[in-house]
């Protein structure tokens, strides 16, 4: 009984706090963080993949150069030629109910392979509005804007490596062939990057791409708003600056300034360097020609100078 008594008693006996936890649950946590900063918030991991991605990206895709502007490649030779040469391309546009030859195949075979080029298949009428009536022939390769990298940044990255600056600029030349001829030279003989001016001149385009046969790829190029004070940036810098002119009081082989850190200016074929271009330079150099041509194109003359600076570097 007295068992029972005590069961049925309403005296309590001592219990085991919570040690305010009760309390604590009831204070406000603050505000609600943004989706992106929640742990396993769907919106939370693609920031995060957006950020290892970014982390991953060369330097001079995170520089201030700018964007070009996109760019169609048309008919069946060109598009499968610029897939051959590795041009970067976003999109490919194939017809409806295409001819399915052996070009058509290569094309979509390629593309496949590359990975990260989508297939979009059109009907006729949209592909003529695309490419303004141009003769697509059915295929039609989009290419993205290039990621310019900014002038200070070749001379920076080749610091960083502990190596003298070897880097070309381009002044009042158009043709893009040529431009990727130079960053062909360029990579071929371990130099740092091409400059150009952001207006009247050559940009990374599909056929400067070609024509770079996959250099591009490896060696940045910086778009310059104004080249001249690009040039004086890099003379404040310690950098000499040497111009290639057919007049010029030095000649290649002689110049020991090649051998250090060093910005090449080569001219057009036709007009060469530009009046303030041609001031701001320490030196004027000329390439002795015995065979009596005045003038070789910019993708030649770039190549010997870069031969020479680099075999003094050697």
């Amino acid at each position: 009984m007295a068992a029972n008594n005590r069961r049925m008693s309403g005296k309590k006996g001592a219990q085991v706090g919570s040690g305010g936890q009760r309390r604590r649950g009831l204070e406000g946590k603050g505000p609600t963080p943004p989706a992106e900063m929640r742990k396993k918030h769907k919106k939370n991991r693609i920031a995060n993949a957006k950020a290892k991605q970014a982390a991953r990206r060369p330097a001079t895709l995170k520089s201030r150069g700018g964007k070009g502007t996109s760019e169609m490649v048309v008919g069946r030779n060109s598009v499968v030629e610029a897939l051959r040469e590795g041009v970067p391309a976003s999109m490919l546009y194939v017809q409806q109910f295409i001819d399915n030859d052996e070009r058509v195949r290569e094309a979509l075979q390629l593309a496949g392979e590359r990975g990260g080029i989508h297939l979009m298949e059109a009907p006729r009428p949209e592909l003529d509005r695309m490419t303004n009536g141009l003769n697509h022939q059915g295929l039609v390769l989009q290419v993205p804007p290039y990621e310019y990298a900014h002038a200070e940044d070749l001379a920076a990255a080749a610091y960083d490596q502990g190596e003298d600056p070897l880097i070309v600029a381009l002044d009042g030349v158009t043709d893009p062939r040529n431009l990727g001829a130079v960053v062909r030279s360029v990579s071929a003989f371990g130099g740092h990057g091409v400059v150009v001016p952001e207006r009247r001149a050559a940009g990374m385009t599909a056929g400067a791409w070609k024509t770079s046969a996959g250099a591009a790829a490896r060696t940045p190029v910086a778009r310059a708003t104004n080249l001249t004070r690009a040039l004086e940036g890099y003379k404040k810098a310690g950098i000499a600056i040497v111009g290639l002119a057919a007049d010029g009081e030095h000649t290649v082989g002689d110049l020991e300034a090649l051998g250090g850190p060093v910005v090449i200016v080569v001219g057009s074929e036709g007009k060469g360097l530009s009046r303030l271009v041609g001031e701001t330079c320490d030196y004027r150099v000329r390439i002795p020609m015995p065979g009596g041509t005045e003038s070789l194109n910019a993708g030649v003359a770039a190549g010997v100078v870069l031969y020479e600076a680099a075999r003094r570097r050697s």
